[in-house]
């Protein structure tokens, strides 16, 4: 038999669901099958695949997954270790698990957590890797804006994909580096990021430490409550200091990669908005701040070629004789799109994060010649809050 106690990760979820998420290398057909035979019960009375599970029951389960095989034999008393040797905390808030604890016999208890079971880190080629191959993913590098107890802000370069895909390679993706500082840092939950940037594109994501919260997030940012703000440097200067671009999307995929077509109507056609603020113009470039409204995939790149002003570095959307040409003048060799800003409420109070220019493109910033001064203009390299 397995017993599981359902942790802050996994409340609110349904049965079936929690077990595809707690055992990943058993088959679908594994699950029908155990529900079905009502052989999976919940505080004690059979479970159903619909059922919410909430913080604190105890999930049993008359059965012997072979992927689980190995974490029985956890000598009793014994808490389950990590490939890095350490206990997980199933708690941020340090609360003990004595009350927990009286629920199952000792001999059957486990903590729940995806850092329990190592099959739950990566793919299977992955988990082959050895501790000093793995330490080479770079998690040692991650620029951390903030740590919280629920989630963590980080700061994303250029050229760095935010999830694993294709063209990828295996171990070399922000999401796989958040695995293994997840790892080190003994949480018990696969830190996810809520949203995504092109790789093209650096700046603040945001991570979530816990089931609970990543659903938070991503209600949050389907419901726009998370506000965010970017830089960019445009070809030429726009005629309004301030402005929205409201166009629709249209996804089109083709061998040399997804775009997105502007204006278009159609069944597949997607609203989009951004707002603009002109912050600095300079001879044949403006930087501007931007503010989206809606996140749909190249927005920023797709809305600002449409209307004649294209960012700096875009291989995609961009004037590519132009981008030549900065590229040996100013010595841009990427996209000029950076995530500077994030806000949002959390638990009642107001968040806000802010991100300066990597030094690759405030080094450019200070070759432009500025047009005009302006009073009213931040330092664009801002300061983290």
């Amino acid at each position: 038999m397995i017993t599981r106690i359902i942790d802050r990760n996994f409340a609110n979820m349904r049965l079936d669901r929690f077990l595809r998420k707690a055992f990943p290398d058993e088959s679908l057909s594994v699950f029908f099958a155990v529900i079905r035979k009502k052989k999976v019960r919940v505080n004690g009375i059979v479970g159903k695949a619909n059922q919410m599970l909430q913080e604190g029951d105890t999930v049993c389960i008359y059965e012997n997954f072979k992927s689980v095989e190995a974490d029985n034999k956890t000598p009793v008393g014994t808490p389950a270790a990590t490939d890095e040797g350490t206990s997980c905390r199933s708690r941020a808030n340090g609360e003990t698990r004595a009350s927990m604890d009286t629920l199952v016999p000792s001999a059957l208890r486990c903590d729940v957590g995806f850092a329990k079971n190592k099959s739950t880190w990566g793919s299977t080629d992955e988990r082959r890797k050895t501790k000093d191959e793995r330490s080479s993913w770079g998690a040692k590098d991650l620029d951390i804006v903030i740590q919280t107890e629920d989630y963590v802000i980080v700061n994303k370069p250029s050229g760095l994909a935010s999830q694993p895909g294709s063209g990828t390679r295996p171990g070399e993706s922000l999401v796989e580096y958040l695995w293994e500082w997840g790892r080190r840092e003994g949480l018990d939950f696969k830190p996810t990021i809520a949203h995504r940037l092109d790789q093209e594109t650096s700046g603040m994501l945001i991570a979530a430490l816990h089931g609970d919260t990543l659903r938070d997030f991503t209600r949050m940012i389907r419901e726009h409550e998370v506000e965010k703000f970017y830089f960019a440097l445009v070809k030429g200067n726009l005629k309004k200091e301030k402005g929205t671009i409201s166009e629709s999307l249209t996804r089109t995929d083709a061998a040399k990669g997804s775009k997105m077509k502007v204006g278009e109507s159609g069944k597949d056609a997607k609203e989009a908005v951004t707002h603009y603020r002109v912050k600095q113009h300079y001879e044949g470039y403006d930087l501007v701040k931007i503010k989206l409204e809606t996140g749909r995939m190249h927005q920023i790149r797709a809305h600002f070629a449409s209307i004649g002003h294209p960012l700096l570095g875009d291989t995609r959307y961009g004037d590519f004789a132009l981008n030549r040409e900065v590229k040996k003048t100013l010595g841009l060799h990427r996209l000029f799109l950076h995530s500077c800003r994030l806000e949002f409420v959390w638990q009642g109070e107001r968040k806000v994060f802010d991100c300066p220019l990597p030094k690759e493109l405030q080094s450019v910033i200070d070759k432009l010649k500025p047009m005009r001064f302006r009073h009213d203009i931040a330092d664009p390299r801002g300061a983290r809050k």
